[in-house]
């Protein structure tokens, strides 16, 4: 059965593709959840304007994040925390800490699920961790984490 996808499905397509899927996955999950709709004449000119939308929003999301990334591409974010005698943390520093930080020392606003902190920060000291703005857009960021 052709279809028009009116939501991303993984595994299948993204918002305004026009697939090919079994008759029985079309009656029993996609249609009647309203994920896609029927292959019509008009629904392909929908379809098509549905695509350039979403092409669209994906350009405007990879230059906004591009900006970021200019922005914050080798800044070092200085974060204090209580830590023992050796240097170890009591805790770990973790994505909402480093936000605050990016916000507090560049005035930026980052969202917490754009932070990927690879390895877990539990010493003083400079670490690295990747800020993923878009799926193209991806860059480190250092952090300075100094005894309180």
């Amino acid at each position: 059965m052709r279809l028009i996808l009116l939501h991303d499905v993984v595994d299948l397509g993204n918002k305004g593709d026009l697939v090919d899927v079994a008759d029985g996955y079309a009656r029993n999950f996609l249609l009647p959840k309203k994920r896609a709709m029927k292959a019509t004449e008009g629904a392909l000119a929908q379809a098509s304007a549905l695509r350039v939308a979403r092409e669209s929003a994906d350009r405007e999301a990879r230059e906004a994040a591009e900006k970021v990334a200019t922005q914050l591409a080798g800044t070092r974010v200085v974060l204090a925390a209580q830590a023992g005698d050796e240097g170890r943390l009591y805790g770990s520093i973790t994505a909402p800490d480093i936000v605050e930080g990016i916000k507090r020392f560049t005035g930026v606003d980052v969202e917490r699920r754009h932070v990927e902190v690879r390895t877990p920060i539990k010493a003083i000291g400079l670490h690295e961790v990747w800020l993923k703005l878009h799926p193209d857009v991806e860059f480190p960021v250092t952090l300075d984490v100094i005894p309180a």
